[in-house]
Parts: structure tokens; C-alpha cells; sequence
């Protein structure tokens, strides 16, 4: 399914990750940025949510609505190498998440391809939980989330995640309330749509 109801129960709708997960939400919203060099920044003593250090993309052709973990995987290795991070440098992922049967697992796979023994240290949600899918603007309110998570050291949890899907198992699922028990100094927004368009974003604490 593609598409889940909220029904009698609006928490329940849109469950990222969760073994009896139905589809995503759509939800409305927007966001934008101001993306300023450093320097100039710091010149004008400008509030800094969160540093922009590295873009990963790729476009794997795979197929229209399907995802394929190979695809995303080297936008996350691309998003890295242009930050010059190592995978055991990043703290926490704001996936892509959609709540479908098939995106979800492909999505985990790849992030457990890219951390190896640091999968389950890594602290993921998916805050479509709770916006909604924006479609065009998903990346951008994720982006957003990731930001402020950074600028607050509070990871948001994914809304209604109760019981990890076996497919889904391997990362460190923030589940229920936020988390603040570690610092947040590396994240990564990750953004996946049909036709195997990827994109992931990394940021850095300031």
C-alpha cells in the first residue's frame, strides 16, 4: 500500500519502520533557508542553526516507484566524501521513511550497508510520522527537522514506532520522546523519491 487512512486513530496513520506500518500521509507545508558562507556569517554575528558540510545525489534508474538501496547507498557515500566525514562520525539520520512495505526495509539496508558496526549506534527517525509526506516539499522540511535537531541536541522520535519490523531492525529506532542522552554532531536528511532520484544532506552541530 501507498496510502494509509488516518481513520479513528490519527496517531496510528503514518508508522515508519513498524511491523504492522499501513503507507504514508500526505501533509502540507514548506520551508526555506538561508545558506550564507561561513565567514560572513560569523562578520554579522548571525544565529547559525547548523553547518551545511556535504550534498550527496544520485539517480539510479532502477526503477519508477521502487526503491533500490545501491542508489541510495551512493548518495550517502557521496554526501560523506563531500564533507569528508567517516560513517562513524555521523549521530543521527532523519530518514526518508514513508511507512510502505517495500521503502522503509530498502531504506534500512542501505544504512546498515553504509555504517557496518556503527548501524546500531546511529540514532533514526522519520518525522513523516508526523508532517506527512510533502512530496516536492519533503526534503525541505526534513532538512529543516535535521537542522533543529542539531541546534537543540534533541533527536525527535518517529511518532507511533512501537514494534520495529524485523526488516527494519539494526539501527538505534528513536522511539516515544525525544532523546537528548548523547550529543547530535553529525546528521544526515536523507531524501528519496520516484524514479530513483537520492539526495542526502549532511550537517554538522555549530
Amino acid at each position: 500500500q501507498v496510502m494509509a487512512s488516518p481513520g479513528d486513530d490519527p496517531a496510528r496513520a503514518c508508522r515508519p519502520f513498524d511491523a504492522s506500518r499501513t503507507g504514508l500521509v500526505l501533509g502540507e507545508g514548506a520551508a526555506a533557508f538561508v545558506l550564507e558562507e561561513w565567514e560572513h556569517a560569523m562578520r554579522r554575528g548571525a544565529r547559525v542553526y547548523a553547518e551545511l558540510v556535504g550534498y550527496g545525489s544520485s539517480c539510479d534508474h532502477h526503477h519508477l516507484t521502487a526503491p533500490h538501496a545501491e542508489g541510495q547507498l551512493r548518495a550517502l557515500r557521496q554526501a560523506l566524501a563531500h564533507a569528508g566525514l567517516q560513517p562513524e562520525d555521523v549521530d543521527h539520520v532523519n530518514a526518508h521513511g514513508t511507512a510502505t512495505g517495500e521503502g522503509d526495509p530498502t531504506e534500512i539496508s542501505a544504512l546498515k550497508a553504509l555504517f557496518g558496526s556503527h548501524a546500531e549506534r546511529v540514532m533514526v527517525s522519520a518525522t513523516k510520522s508526523m508532517h506527512g509526506h510533502l512530496l516536492g516539499a519533503a526534503g525541505a522540511i526534513e532538512a529543516l527537522a535535521t537542522a533543529l535537531t542539531l541546534h537543540g541536541q534533541a533527536v525527535p522520535p518517529t511518532a507511533g514506532l512501537v514494534d520495529v519490523a524485523p526488516a527494519c531492525a539494526g539501527v538505534d529506532h528513536v522511539m516515544g520522546q525525544a532523546r537528548r542522552d548523547r550529543p547530535v554532531r553529525v546528521a544526515l536528511s536523507n531524501s528519496f523519491a520516484f524514479g530513483g532520484s537520492n539526495a542526502v544532506l549532511a550537517m554538522r552541530a555549530v
